[in-house]
């Protein structure tokens, strides 16, 4: 009866130490994961003529709508430009849209943003939704390009955006063309001492 007893003891013991170090696995795989997308994400300014598929763009837009803004207002507004009457205005605009077949236009409404001190959160909140974008375009085999190389007002004009809808950033965004590499100093990464300081 001893015996029993001491090895499922050491039956519990062996289960939990291994529960354990597959929680630790699985942690790590998932962290190494990000840091692995992260690593691999890079600003195409080439794309292929390849549409992109509704399901990507609607993963897309759902990532966006998961990231977070101050007060949680969720101030941005996205515009998918994607006919081929919107991606020609586009690059009349800017010669940065790189003829990709879908452009979002991020945009936050001034009506919603959250205020203090004079300064509101609107190019803050929508940074922080189009990185979520980015990543999962990443995440889908597709590239994206940050650009702020245009006129909000024209494009404002051109989109006949509401008034309070103001342009913060487009994120061209479809399948990278063939043989396109990051560029060169893509790879240059100051190191943590310089950017990072301990208090």
């Amino acid at each position: 009866m001893k015996a029993i007893k001491l090895f499922c003891l050491m039956a519990a013991a062996i289960l939990a130490a291994c529960t354990s170090q597959n929680e630790k696995i699985a942690s790590e795989q998932k962290a190494n994961g990000f840091m692995d997308l992260a690593r691999a994400r890079f600003a195409v300014r080439e794309y292929a003529q390849t549409p992109v598929e509704q399901a990507k763009i609607d993963s897309i837009l759902e990532a966006g709508r998961l990231a977070p803004t101050a007060k949680n207002v969720q101030p941005q507004h996205i515009y998918v430009l994607q006919s081929p009457e919107a991606i020609a205005k586009i690059n009349e605009l800017t010669r940065c849209a790189y003829h990709a077949p879908v452009v979002f236009l991020v945009c936050y409404d001034t009506e919603l943003v959250w205020t203090k001190d004079g300064e509101n959160s609107g190019n803050m909140d929508c940074s922080i939704v189009g990185t979520h974008m980015m990543m999962e375009a990443t995440e889908l085999g597709l590239g994206t390009c940050w650009v702020k190389w245009f006129d909000p007002a024209e494009v404002a004009a051109a989109f006949d955006l509401p008034a309070n809808h103001k342009p913060s950033f487009l994120l061209p965004c479809g399948y990278a063309a063939e043989g396109v590499q990051p560029h060169a100093n893509h790879f240059s990464r100051k190191p943590l001492s310089e950017t990072v300081t301990y208090k």
